[in-house]
């Protein structure tokens, strides 16, 4: 029952912030930027009774992963915004964030050791 909740409320989210986006674009980025799936899959591990350390766990990687989507992002925005293709753009914007996921893993086991 829970996923099929899930499912609906994560494509109701998306649908809108694509209209959104489709009307007002810097208002549906903003939108978009919100920590809408962060929030809702906090709940939904809350609701199905995950433990408090899972969540936190969770929190700590959505934490994590900031740094890595910001980067993401600029460089696609730079990307497009020099007129290359939006998958290229893309594609160069994920490979962008893979690196510094792979750098920052490194990065945190050598100050945790």
């Amino acid at each position: 029952m829970y996923s099929i909740i899930k499912i609906l409320m994560s494509a109701l989210i998306i649908a809108g912030v694509t209209e959104m986006a489709k009307r007002f674009p810097a208002y549906g980025g903003i939108v978009a930027a919100l920590p809408i799936v962060s929030l809702l899959s906090i709940i939904w591990l809350s609701v199905q009774g995950e433990k408090k350390e899972v969540v936190s766990q969770f929190t700590l990687g959505v934490l994590y992963g900031l740094p890595g989507t910001i980067l993401l992002l600029a460089v696609v925005y730079i990307c497009v915004k020099n007129s290359l293709h939006l998958f290229v753009s893309l594609s160069i914007g994920v490979m962008c964030w893979a690196l510094f996921l792979v750098l920052e893993k490194m990065v945190i086991n050598l100050i945790t050791t």
